[in-house]
């Protein structure tokens, strides 16, 4: 078995291509050791170069309504009128801490997606 640290792209490629042919590997054999240890220093790698945004609080309203195969009408019953549905979706309203809070228990947005600035 040898793991080194993924310090470079090219290090991450050659990672990803080994794991590849290791991937069916049975716990507790050598390279099932590898497997773990080469999963951990992958994610790492992936954390630190990779970083993913949260998305944008309207879109993942427009998003998760979508889902849900709910309307404007709907959002509106959440947040109490339907001009504050309408201003919300058309970004001229800000969230509210209670709209905030209503759009995290009725469409399940966790709230850190909320309460960026957009």
């Amino acid at each position: 078995m040898n793991v080194n640290l993924i310090k470079t792209k090219k290090d991450y490629n050659q990672a990803l291509e080994r794991l590849e042919v290791i991937f069916d590997a049975k716990k507790g054999t050598k390279e099932g050791d590898e497997l773990k240890l080469l999963g951990i220093l992958i994610e790492q790698y992936e954390n630190e170069n990779f970083y993913i945004d949260l998305p944008d609080p309207i879109e993942a309203i427009k998003f998760r309504m979508e889902q849900l195969g709910y309307t404007q009408n709907d959002l509106a019953k959440i947040v109490g009128f339907k001009s504050r549905a309408s201003e919300i979706l058309n970004r001229k309203r800000k969230l509210t801490l209670d709209m905030i809070r209503q759009l995290h228990e009725s469409l399940n947005i966790p709230t850190d997606i909320l309460i960026q600035s957009y």
